[in-house]
């Protein structure tokens, strides 16, 4: 009987112990202020959200609202670069705490979550004046640059017809470059990507020809981590309200931020 009764009872230990340590199961919030600073996932070379600026630090719209979020966490802000391939398996393994530049997808959602939507974002084909592109049909035998693994890529890669020539690049200097070299007629980027070239490709005479989705910037997380999601919501709330985000736009975007851009 003692013997059955102290197995009872270290069962019920046992039991007690494994609820216990879901119910403690540790979550990103608590793990980031635990760690005093942010791993914030960021693009390297995606100006004006992030690039290099002349001191080597990162410097953009990605960066002011990362240091915003930080700074409400009361933290640390580390950015780390990641690249189109590998910042979902960054997020998923824990190398970084959050992600800027995410748009939305409802093939994303199924392996990470999204905070809010914090700047406008649409995603355009550009090319030289003198090639006659209006629409996605015309995007049939036609070379056409675009980052891998992006939004980008899969919005050109559903759109285009099956003998468009789409060529992959891992950054997007390397769009970049291989467009206003001649290597593709076209190329397939963000607003603010284009917005760059567009101003600095006299020669080139590079124009947008049409849009293949208007997405807004959001910022993405590990599923099941509400209390840091809460945190992320808010401060993007208060940039909003206090003028912040809207200053940002202007010095980086070179637009005052229209809050309806934000919406999905």
């Amino acid at each position: 009987m003692t013997l059955q009764k102290t197995m009872k009872a270290a069962f019920a230990a046992a039991l007690m112990l494994g609820a216990a340590t879901g119910i403690a199961r540790a979550d990103a919030l608590a793990d980031i202020k635990s760690a005093g600073e942010i791993k914030v996932g960021i693009f390297s070379d995606f100006p004006p959200f992030s690039s290099a600026s002349a001191d080597m630090s990162i410097k953009g719209y990605d960066v002011d609202v990362a240091q915003q979020i930080a700074d409400g966490l009361g933290v640390k802000l580390n950015l780390v670069s990641v690249t189109g391939q590998n910042r979902i398996p960054y997020l998923n393994d824990k190398r970084v705490d959050i992600l800027m530049s995410v748009g939305f997808s409802k093939e994303r959602a199924e392996v990470i979550d999204f905070a809010a939507a914090y700047a406008p974002y649409y995603i355009a084909v550009i090319g030289p004046a003198d090639l006659k592109v209006a629409g996605k049909e015309d995007l049939a035998d036609k070379t056409i640059a675009v980052n891998r693994g992006t939004l980008e890529d899969t919005s050109l890669t559903e759109a285009a017809p099956s003998t468009a020539a789409i060529q992959r690049f891992d950054n997007y200097n390397a769009v970049i470059q291989a467009f206003i070299s001649g290597q593709t007629q076209l190329m397939v980027v963000g607003n603010d990507v284009g917005a760059q070239v567009l101003a600095r490709q006299e020669a080139l005479k590079p124009e947008q020809k049409f849009q293949l989705l208007t997405s807004p910037s959001h910022i993405g997380l590990n599923k099941n981590e509400e209390a840091l999601k809460t945190a992320v919501n808010d401060a993007v709330a208060k940039m909003l309200a206090d003028g912040k985000l809207n200053a940002s736009s202007e010095a980086w975007l070179k637009t005052p931020l229209n809050p309806e851009n934000l919406k999905d």
